[in-house]
């Protein structure tokens, strides 16, 4: 079954960046009344550079997982079976 939820999961990890997307722009607009810099613009503060991309990135992430997790629990509900990891893998050592 696994198999079969990995294209389900493509779709709505493209899903979750869609609605990331649409959530950050959201955002910024109360944040700023431009549109948000790139790294490579050059009338800026490097702070609202990476304000605006430490913002981005946390509303894509939360978005996404938001949207994989109710994905997978929608699958448990139609198939019985989880699509991934029942526990999270222990913690490597050798990381410290």
């Amino acid at each position: 079954m696994k198999v079969i939820y990995k294209p389900i999961g493509v779709v709505l990890g493209l899903i979750g960046g869609i609605l990331g997307k649409r959530a950050f722009n959201a955002v910024w607009k109360r944040v700023d009344e431009e549109k948000p810099p790139k790294a490579t613009t050059k009338e800026t503060t490097i702070a609202k550079v990476v304000s605006a991309a430490a913002l981005q990135a946390v509303i894509f992430k939360v978005t996404r997982v938001v949207v994989d997790r109710a994905g997978a629990r929608g699958w448990e509900r139609l198939t019985g079976s989880w699509p991934g990891e029942k526990r999270p893998k222990p913690a490597d050592d050798d990381d410290d």
